[in-house]
């Protein structure tokens, strides 16, 4: 998708002040994002790229899949934690960037045995996780998509070893690699973080369960109802469709797979 492609669209833009240079010749520049359109038709499509429904908006893809054409895109990164198919390159490749234990094993999700945590607990190990995690986050913009969403960025809470101070000084460094890239960057969960929005400088939020949580008005308070809403129980969908008909919403199976699997679900307000 190309860039005149996409400022050509009747969206929301966030400006953003950049410096380029260094000390006192710095020289402020204003650049601009583009937010989701609001209020659009969602599908959420990490487990399988299917082509989206008409009034679908907004499709949220992994990055290694191409963004869907015409609509306004939102790249999958994960960037706190390791993704299941590229353990090996984090375990043989990069294994000093993994968080380990006491005795030395790297750590890995309670929820997903195949994902392991990355250390970004001091600037050393966060600059060498940069070098890698960047160039992704650049790959979102050559390939078309609009905006990133940066996975985990609650893995703090889930592991000795790191802080929210970390996961907030991460966060702020991904999103200057977005913005630099021409790419708005979504808060994924982690409503403990909202509080902290001027130093992590997010521009919207993809957020799994919050009806779920009762979390939605504060993701939207904080965002000016830039949310995207993403929910896995029936219950707390039909809940979220009467109680903020002006989000993004969207009901999707826990997996995440496409219409001719098993177990798809996929409905929207």
């Amino acid at each position: 998708m190309s860039r005149l492609r996409r400022a050509a669209r009747l969206l929301a833009v966030v400006p953003l002040l950049l410096l380029s240079g260094c000390g006192d010749d710095d020289v402020a520049t204003t650049s601009t994002v583009a937010l989701p359109p609001a209020g659009a038709g969602l599908d959420y499509q990490l487990g399988d790229a299917y082509p989206p429904a008409a009034e679908v908006g907004i499709v949220v893809r992994d990055r290694a899949e191409a963004p869907a054409a015409g609509r306004y895109s939102v790249c999958y990164v994960n960037g706190f934690q390791s993704q299941p198919d590229d353990a090996s390159f984090w375990l043989e490749d990069h294994p000093d960037l993994l968080l380990h234990d006491g005795d030395g094993a790297p750590l890995v999700d309670p929820e997903w045995p195949d994902e392991y945590a990355l250390d970004v607990s001091t600037a050393q190990q966060r600059e060498a996780l940069l070098a890698i995690v960047g160039p992704w986050v650049d790959g979102c913009a050559a390939d078309g998509f609009d905006a990133v969403e940066i996975d985990n960025l609650d893995s703090h809470t889930r592991y000795d070893g790191l802080d929210e101070d970390d996961a907030v000084a991460f966060a702020s460094e991904l999103a200057d690699r977005a913005h630099a890239a021409g790419l708005a960057i979504a808060q994924k969960n982690s409503a403990e973080l909202l509080d902290r929005r001027d130093e992590t400088r997010f521009d919207f939020a993809v957020v799994e369960q919050c009806n779920e949580f009762d979390e939605c008005e504060a993701f939207a308070d904080a965002y000016d109802g830039s949310v995207l809403v993403v929910e896995y129980d029936e219950a707390a969908f039909a809940a979220g469709c009467d109680r903020f008909p002006e989000l993004s919403l969207v009901l999707r199976d826990r997996l995440l797979v496409g219409p001719g699997d098993t177990g798809y679900v996929r409905r929207s307000c």
